[in-house]
């Protein structure tokens, strides 16, 4: 490389580091201011959702969405302070988005369930509910699934698409269950003295709620049997202990009573 030419090189390098320095600079500067804002707006407005009790699982994926939106305007404003031509990487990543939009269908119908559940709350977590063929409790609310865990501690994981658009029974929602149960006894029984020891049992069992009453009446005339539907209230906490009371001190009550439970028998026959 001749002298002349190594000048040349070097006033060209000259040139471009005091044509772009100031650019660099700038940049660099709204680099380090947009990283710190980005925070601060996102900081700033998860405090504000937490101050008005919005639901953590939407603050949480509101604050990511507002961060990461931030976060591409100030990459995209960095890279047009250096120079660099932004409408071409805005077409690609307008195509790009397209692309992932339409091979990730099935995860945006999820994540538009979750924001309807988000938002609408059918249910919460801590929350009993049936749906989709499946009942358990609700341990987690995530953008593209739910989360529950069985009561034989299975854990269930449910698409929001799904459960957002399927039927759903919230058995916690109201604070109070009615535990639904039926008694059955026999054709020969006094049914006075059947409805009246049921009556005493159930005034046994403290967790039984007063308000609202507790239903007891005639159900079903079967064919071996005349069946007594048994309906009382209590709190979501106590309505497993309360169902296992009255099944078991009912038996003991009627065993005491002489009323019978009718159950198929068997008999022998013996050939001579």
């Amino acid at each position: 490389m001749t002298p002349l030419e190594i000048q040349s090189y070097f006033e060209t390098i000259k040139k471009l580091v005091f044509e772009y320095s100031p650019k660099f600079v700038i940049a660099i500067i709204i680099l380090l201011a947009g990283l710190w804002f980005t925070s601060f707006i996102t900081k700033s407005a998860k405090k504000i959702m937490s101050v008005r009790n919005v639901e953590l699982t939407l603050s949480t994926f509101i604050g990511n969405l507002i961060f990461w939106t931030l976060r591409i305007l100030l990459f995209v404003t960095v890279i047009s302070k250096l120079g660099i031509e932004t409408s071409a990487f805005v077409t690609i990543l307008g195509a790009a988005g397209l692309a992932i939009g339409l091979s990730l269908q099935g995860s945006l119908s999820n994540f538009a369930g979750g924001i309807l559940i988000i938002l609408f709350k059918p249910f919460r977590i801590g929350d009993f509910i049936e749906a989709q063929n499946v009942s358990g409790t609700v341990k987690d609310i995530k953008i593209f699934s739910t989360v529950i865990t069985s009561p034989d501690n299975k854990q269930i994981v449910i698409p929001n698409a799904a459960l957002s658009n399927g039927v759903i029974i919230n058995y916690t929602v109201n604070g109070i269950r009615r535990v639904d149960l039926i008694i059955s006894v026999d054709y020969g029984t006094d049914l006075q003295l059947a409805k009246d020891t049921i009556f005493n049992v159930l005034d046994t069992i403290p967790e039984i709620l007063k308000d609202p009453e507790t239903a007891v009446f005639i159900n079903n005339l079967a064919s071996s049997s005349i069946d007594f539907a048994v309906r009382p209230f209590t709190e979501n906490e106590n309505y497993w202990k309360v169902k296992s009371d009255v099944l078991e001190k009912i038996k003991i009550a009627f065993d005491k009573a002489g009323i019978e439970i009718p159950y198929p028998h068997q008999v022998e026959i013996h050939k001579e």
